[in-house]
């Protein structure tokens, strides 16, 4: 159909007024499963501390004379390991005149702003507690790191490299742990699974979630056996369970959580009663001095990550992530 002539369209007039919605939207990631679910404990120093021990082996020649002298048995002192504190910052700044437009989505810039901002640190804070990072002390020119959990596991692991795959370390893991080469990448099988998590009781521990990335996930859902993939519906009847949300392993149930921020090529068997965020300094807001017709403001938090005991979780590396 042709146009009306001399028809006037939206073509050609003036002072149509614009139509923007007044929502923003943000599909960014913010679950952060790690940092959420590990316990929470204040720390005092830069370099905080703590203590982890052990019962002698069990054994099967307990048995004592009737009457007969003791000889005291030496006494093993716990371990004293630490970590330390690493400063999270986000910064921003806005112009005098963009505070006094009238902007769509949002009344307040600044608000806005630090809304978004305590946003990204929390992502910060799962990717660096959940990644292979090792401790930094730091210094006036190297800023501090914190240890993230991978280092710490030395225990109950399985590597596609053996045990020179672990870290080694006696106080704070300082040292990065040697990868695996391309030939020794393997697949996430139920097997690798099930060892960890042997290991992990064997050593006492009793893991209640596994991280995996996105494609580890999935591989999770096609474990076969009558122990991972199906329940009991209080019908009698077996359920099979798709996602594979709940492992119910020899040794317990487990929870397979997806996690976007750890490494893709791991699997971590955590159990969260055994790991803390050690807070130095709570996230706050500064704002800086004014040098010119802006307003700067800075959003800073400063923690570390607490491994209560390693051995009470595991951890499967070297993991094809396709």
């Amino acid at each position: 159909m042709a146009l009306t002539t001399n028809g006037y369209t939206t073509y050609d007039a003036k002072g149509i007024r614009e139509d923007l919605s007044d929502m923003i939207y943000n599909i960014s990631p913010t679950e952060t499963p790690f940092v959420s679910n590990i316990g929470k404990r204040s720390v005092n120093a830069t370099y905080f501390e703590w203590q982890t021990d052990a019962l002698a082996a069990a054994v099967t020649t307990n048995a004592q004379l009737e009457g007969g002298d003791v000889t005291a048995v030496a006494i093993t002192p716990t371990a004293r390991v630490g970590n330390y504190t690493q400063i999270f910052l986000k910064s921003f700044a806005i112009a005098g005149t963009l505070e006094a437009t009238n902007r769509a989505g949002r009344k307040q810039e600044q608000a806005y702003q630090m809304a978004k901002k305590t946003k990204e640190i929390k992502r910060d804070l799962e990717a660096t507690f959940t990644s292979s990072q090792v401790a930094v002390a730091g210094g006036t020119t190297t800023a501090r790191q914190t240890a993230a959990f991978d280092s710490w596991l030395k225990t109950n692991t399985n590597n596609g490299n053996g045990g020179t795959g672990d870290y080694s370390y006696t106080t704070t893991p300082i040292t990065g742990r040697t990868t695996a080469t391309a030939g020794a990448i393997r697949t996430w099988t139920e097997t690798i699974f099930k060892d960890v998590i042997q290991k992990t009781w064997v050593s006492g521990g009793e893991a209640e979630m596994v991280m995996v990335g996105a494609v580890n996930k999935q591989r999770a859902s096609g474990f076969v056996g009558i122990a991972s993939l199906r329940h009991e519906t209080g019908s009698g009847k077996v359920a099979i369970i798709g996602g594979a949300d709940v492992y119910k392993s020899d040794f317990g149930d487990l929870t397979i959580t997806p996690n976007r921020f750890m490494p893709a090529n791991t699997a971590y068997h955590v159990d969260p009663s055994y790991a803390q965020v050690a807070t130095l300094r709570p996230l706050f807001m500064d704002e800086l001095a004014k040098t010119g017709d802006a307003r700067k403001f800075e959003m800073i938090m400063e923690v570390g990550l607490q491994v209560g005991n390693e051995a009470a979780h595991g951890v499967a590396r070297d993991l094809t992530t396709t």
